[in-house]
């Protein structure tokens, strides 16, 4: 009975992506910089923003190659469902073909508001990045011109 088609039930199987469209999820060798251990300095913090922002365009990155992997198949599928269409299938098979296109599409669509979401976190922390170098970046500078071994951030007290 495996693979037979029942009125009313779910078509078995289980949607995985072949060969290798789907762009590779980062692993730990990744050459962007490492966040720090919770070391609040200026160059830490610099180096965590810049982790922020490369994460952020690495995810965009990879969405806009899932949107287009999803519209080919949801193009195919359309193509596939006029053929079905054409060659005289059942109908109800047709419109389950057209249906996983328009849902494809969806999908593709749908994942823009999250380009969007990962493009403002760039932005935003490229901006925070800017500002806290403009800041501070001097005030590091002439401390580390002095020679002077200065304190852990966090130890002096601020008012």
């Amino acid at each position: 009975m495996s693979g037979e088609l029942v009125p009313g039930k779910p078509v078995p199987g289980e949607i995985a992506p072949r060969g290798s469209t789907l762009p590779a999820v980062p692993d730990s060798n990744d050459t962007l910089p490492a966040v720090p251990d919770g070391n609040l300095g200026f160059l830490s913090l610099g180096l965590a923003v810049t982790a922020l922002a490369a994460r952020a365009l690495l995810l965009k990155e990879k969405i806009w190659a899932l949107q287009a992997l999803f519209r080919r198949n949801a193009d195919k599928a359309s193509n596939m469902s006029e053929m079905c269409d054409a060659a005289e299938v059942e109908p109800r098979f047709t419109a389950l073909i057209m249906e996983g296109a328009t849902s494809l599409r969806e999908v593709a669509e749908a994942s823009g508001d999250l380009v969007s979401a990962a493009d403002a976190m760039q932005t935003d922390a490229q901006g925070f990045k800017d500002a806290h170098e403009g800041e501070y970046g001097g005030i590091y500078e002439a401390v580390q011109s002095m020679g002077v071994q200065q304190p852990k951030p966090g130890f002096n007290e601020v008012k």
